[in-house]
């Protein structure tokens, strides 16, 4: 897995730990279980930089849990997180959205085959603007 992908979701995974955090502090959830939620949300960003195949199922249980267990923030959660550990994560998706981030994934794996720079945001920026728009 490409390090600066892999750096990308590990970005928005502790951009939504600092969610999860303040949710607690705020005290919007008991503390007993979101403490224990936040320890195994801590294991997975310790897990994830070391073994990226062997935290999918963990990553996928724990995004999961917080659509269930967090409503408040299911906005929050960035889409990327969903695509990126897939298996449940795809049922929080529309096929619309889901189709957009197969030709993203489409247009990294031809780029990494080149040897070609890929800037995800950026050409997931591209993939989301209208199809009558000039595309560069």
């Amino acid at each position: 897995m490409a390090s600066a992908y892999l750096d990308h979701h590990l970005a928005l995974l502790q951009h939504l730990r600092m969610i999860l955090g303040a949710l607690g502090e705020a005290e919007q959830v008991p503390e007993e279980n979101h403490g224990l939620f936040l320890e195994r949300f801590d294991e997975l960003l310790e897990e994830l930089p070391r073994d990226p195949v062997g935290a999918q199922y963990l990553g996928q249980d724990l995004i999961s849990q917080t659509f269930h267990r967090y409503p408040q923030i299911a906005h929050l959660v960035p889409r990327d997180l969903l695509w990126f550990f897939g298996g449940d994560c795809l049922h929080f998706m529309p096929d619309e959205e889901i189709d957009l981030y197969q030709q993203l994934d489409e247009r990294r794996f031809a780029a990494e085959e080149n040897g070609e720079p890929f800037d995800w945001n950026k050409e997931k920026a591209l993939l989301a603007l209208p199809e009558d728009s000039a595309k560069h």
